[in-house]
């Protein structure tokens, strides 16, 4: 998935909290066990050193309701200059915490960038449809809008005769016409807001009209959910199932676009690195289109990120799958290297950090409008639990071989 909704962060001056949290409220005390969440989470970042005004600044924004129904969580991350990021998680965390460090905890919103899905619901009848953002749920993740056809002659009559022969060939008529309408909406909408997905539901009649009518693109990200509708005969619950196997299908579809174009570019040998050395490699020469991490880091920074502080807090980012490995950066975002002599030999002397090789990796990848991917355990070689794709590589760019004379999967970077 894309993270360049992060980029402001890159070029932000810190230093950040970032906020993780259960947002699930109770049926019992409802947001109040929010606020006592945050109240602990916001004690540990008082002991850390962070000032009352982001303090402020996230707990009115923490206390403001997701409007979001079921378990889930909660990413915040804020600077002296407000809150930058709020996302909802499916998943809460098992404990919340909080850290407030000289760069943003990127791991934690990368996760919430994985699970969101740019969703357009479409209802649609034989008069015209409501279109509205959703989560994953169904439920409106903003304003509903309505869309109503150009005919109004859409019922039948039981009258017997020519005449209701005409009439309902009238209404045939515009019900053809409007789904030619709103199908053009719907190009429309997708033209310009670019949705990943087009969730459409309704009348079964309607439903087969407009998908007729959709136009190549549109056609394409769209997916049929039973159960919605425009009026009366709604079944919740099965629409609210159907969108969320759907989210899930296409999370799952937009994953392995990624995971296969790896694999098949380090089966060729070129157009994917793995290795944390070689990763930052390609990283600092902007050759990255997609970083992949294998999931267990984000299980282990998030774990890392709760235990620092025994649970409510602290300093985050000890990669267990990375065995706590550091790297150094600059004041670019392309300024990535694993020893400080390494940008000192690039003659970058200010504005030298060491960060926790995850941090440190997003923030390239930012940097140079990377994708991210969590790679399931399995699914890819990765070694280190890091690994990429690139837009182009050279005679510079690090290639790996593999050991397939050994026939124990290894594989060898070749010097540079």
């Amino acid at each position: 998935m894309k993270i360049d909704w992060l980029k402001p962060l890159v070029g932000r001056p810190g230093p950040f909290a970032t906020v993780y949290l259960d947002a699930t409220p109770s049926a019992e005390a409802g947001d109040r066990d929010v606020a006592n969440r945050w109240r602990a989470v916001r004690r540990s970042l008082e002991r850390q050193g962070a000032p009352a005004s982001v303090l402020d600044a996230l707990e009115a924004a923490v206390l403001r309701p997701t409007r979001t129904a079921g378990a889930h969580g909660r990413v915040l991350i804020a600077s002296d200059a407000g809150v930058a990021v709020d996302r909802v998680l499916r998943n809460p965390p098992a404990v919340a915490t909080g850290a407030w460090l000289p760069v943003p905890v990127l791991l934690q919103a990368a996760q919430a960038a994985d699970e969101a899905v740019d969703a357009l619901c479409v209802a649609v009848d034989r008069s015209g449809a409501d279109f509205w953002p959703c989560d994953a749920g169904g439920r409106p993740g903003g304003a509903r809008e309505t869309f109503e056809g150009p005919n109004d002659e859409v019922s039948k009559t039981s009258s017997t005769g020519t005449k209701r022969a005409i009439i309902e060939s009238r209404a045939e008529d515009s019900w053809k016409r409007n789904a030619a309408a709103v199908a053009a909406e719907i190009d429309r909408r997708v033209t310009e807001g670019n949705p990943e997905v087009v969730l459409l539901t309704g009348d079964v009649r309607a439903v087969n009209l407009v998908r007729a009518e959709l136009g190549q693109e549109a056609s394409r990200r769209t997916v049929e959910v039973a159960g919605g509708g425009r009026g009366p005969g709604v079944r919740a619950d099965t629409f609210e199932a159907g969108v969320e196997d759907a989210l899930d299908s296409y999370r799952e579809r937009r994953r392995e676009v990624v995971l296969a174009e790896y694999r098949q570019d380090q089966g060729r040998e070129e157009g994917a690195v793995s290795s944390i050395d070689d990763v930052v490699a390609v990283l600092a020469r902007g050759q990255v289109k997609a970083l992949v991490l294998a999931e267990q880091i984000a299980l282990d920074s998030t774990s890392a990120l709760a235990a620092s502080a025994g649970g409510a807090g602290g300093a985050g980012g000890a990669d267990g799958l990375l065995g706590g490995r550091t790297l150094w950066i600059g004041p670019d975002p392309m300024h990535i290297a694993t020893s400080r002599a390494d940008l000192t030999d690039l003659g970058v002397s200010d504005g030298l950090e060491e960060l926790p090789a995850t941090s440190a990796l997003l923030r390239a990848a930012i940097g140079q409008d990377a994708a991210l991917t969590f790679a399931p355990e399995g699914s890819v070689e990765l070694m280190d639990g890091v690994g990429a794709t690139l837009r182009w590589h050279d005679d510079g760019t690090p290639k790996e071989v593999a050991a397939t004379m050994s026939g124990d999967g290894d594989r060898f970077t070749t010097p540079r």
